[in-house]
């Protein structure tokens, strides 16, 4: 292998396919209309649903939860709540610190994020990590 070239780890689409379908079937048990979106480290989306009934605003903040955890490599919703508008303010609206967006880790590896917006923090956090299990990927989560 070249001294010049990296090797990055990154989610696929199958694995981001699996995880929206576990999300979307958790949502629905649930009773909870959402829109996940799944991303890669770089925060570009490799995966979207939007569930029968999701609030139409519900995707601005599930693409900027994704983008926190893809991103930044934290939940959303990590920040102490002082810094909750100068950070939407900042980012133009790209972050949020709405609970909702989780890192997804593959052998220890950042590999991604995914988030979904639509019900509360609690009921978002529940339907994604209903996504990080189907493909048996872990996170780093806020104490509670």
């Amino acid at each position: 292998m070249s001294a010049y070239v990296t090797q990055n780890p990154r989610l696929n689409y199958a694995g981001a396919a699996r995880m929206i379908a576990a999300s979307v079937d958790e949502a629905d048990r649930m009773g909870v209309p959402v829109v996940i979106v799944v991303m890669d480290p770089a925060g570009q989306m490799i995966a979207y649903a939007r569930t029968d009934g999701a609030a139409d605003l519900a995707a601005g903040p599930a693409l900027a939860k994704a983008r926190v955890a893809s991103e930044r490599r934290h939940p959303s919703g990590a920040l102490p709540v002082e810094y909750e508008a100068g950070v939407a303010f900042a980012t133009g609206g790209a972050y949020t610190n709405l609970a909702g967006g989780l890192q997804v880790l593959i052998d220890g590896a950042h590999v991604g994020g995914i988030a979904a917006s639509g019900g509360s923090g609690a009921q978002d956090l529940a339907i994604v990590r209903a996504g990080l299990a189907a493909i048996g990927a872990t996170t780093i989560e806020l104490e509670a």
